[in-house]
């Protein structure tokens, strides 16, 4: 069962290699792909510093610049699936999602019976550390819109720690992807839900970042917010 983590990253130094190294010290051989942005402060520079000592679970893809979120993930989701990949989970480079949830999130596919499992914050009350206040309201609102004017069970739709069965990934039409930025997170999840996929939430704890600067922008929520708005009456297809 071949296992590969997606870790987008722009200006992340602070972070990868400590990253990377908590996720090989779990234990069933997890591979890590990093999407790096054309990071000017070394971050793909480390990454291949660490490819020498890991040059069968470590690999790289250098972008040019600051491409989205979006267009990261659904990179990364090609080269898992050319590489054939069954489990691809999302995860960012900050440590707000602990390595240590990973095989929980795996568990849920494998033995839960899921196709898609999310590491929610708000399936269980609000599992949030050192966020203000003020940016807590925005996201667990913007779940709330997402659930209302979607229609779909989930409570943390906008969750960036996600694990994949390779057929999800296969099903959905990866070139009809629309939103680049958080947006996009809703969008594979309701897309998985028309598709008839099941989705199982996993409670996590979600703890601000120590170090590095957070990529979070009022643009990017506009985004998510009319884009909502156009799913509810996109006709959906499937990949061929």
């Amino acid at each position: 069962m071949k296992k590969l983590v997606i870790i987008p990253t722009y200006n992340e130094i602070e972070n990868i290699s400590k990253i990377i190294r908590a996720v090989f010290d779990l234990e069933g051989d997890y591979h890590v792909l990093v999407i790096d942005d054309g990071s000017p402060d070394g971050t793909a520079a480390a990454v291949k510093e660490l490819q020498q000592e890991f040059p069968e679970r470590l690999f790289l893809v250098e972008r040019s610049g600051k491409l989205g979120l979006g267009t990261a993930y659904v990179a990364g989701f090609r080269w898992a699936l050319e590489h054939d990949y069954d489990y691809i989970f999302e995860m960012d480079a900050d440590f707000s999602h602990n390595p240590l949830d990973l095989p929980r999130l795996l568990e849920a596919c494998t033995q839960g019976g899921a196709d898609l499992s999310v590491g929610s914050r708000y399936c269980d009350g609000i599992n949030v550390v050192n966020w203000p206040l003020g940016r807590i309201l925005m996201s667990y609102c913007a779940s709330i819109y997402v659930r209302t004017v979607l229609g779909v069970r989930i409570y943390d739709s906008t969750a960036g720690f996600v694990c994949y069965s390779r057929k999800v990934l296969e099903t959905i039409d990866l070139d009809a992807v629309r939103m680049k930025g958080y947006g996009f997170q809703i969008e594979l999840k309701y897309t998985a839900h028309r598709l008839g996929f099941r989705i199982a939430e996993v409670p996590v704890i979600f703890v601000n970042r120590k170090e590095g600067t957070s990529k979070m922008s009022g643009s990017i929520f506009g985004e998510a917010f009319w884009g909502v708005l156009a799913l509810r009456f996109r006709k959906l297809h499937p990949a061929r």
